[in-house]
């Protein structure tokens, strides 16, 4: 289950935007381990957005997700990756006082092996990406 550093919770006080590290690969393929995230936390969320959220078992963990519809009594999240769990379809629906915030942005770090030119110039293409909202949960619940 993604984890997300405790950065997140320093920066919230002080401005509506942060960001955060992913741990885990419950998010892939959309997310890998290493990524950051830019969040906006309060943000609106609408269906298929990728948010932040308190674990609603273990409320001092972190955890990012994909919301995928509104139920009674909160939203319903899954994970990209359905092999991987930690999400929903283990703990249930989550609180809305649980979401802080959802996710824009994701940005990929440099490699270690990232030293040629070419490598660096498609890093910097790859690097920054807007995370949208027709992503794969979507998908795999129409698939259903």
């Amino acid at each position: 289950m993604p984890e997300l550093s405790q950065e997140t919770e320093r920066g919230r006080a002080v401005a509506p935007f942060g960001l955060a590290e992913v741990t885990g690969p419950s998010m892939v393929p959309t997310l890998h381990h290493g990524d950051r995230l830019l969040l906006q936390y309060g943000a609106s969320v609408r269906p298929g957005n990728v948010v932040v959220l308190r674990h609603p078992f273990q409320q001092d963990l972190l955890v990012v997700k994909r919301a995928v519809e509104r139920r009674d009594g909160g939203w319903w999240v899954l994970g990209d990756n359905p092999y991987a769990g930690g999400d929903s379809t283990d703990y249930g629906v989550v609180p809305e006082e649980l979401i802080l915030g959802k996710a824009w942005l994701r940005l990929r770090p440099i490699g270690n092996r990232q030293r040629s030119p070419l490598a660096l110039l498609r890093w910097a293409f790859s690097a920054a990406r807007p995370l949208l909202s027709d992503r794969s949960a979507s998908r795999r619940l129409r698939a259903r």
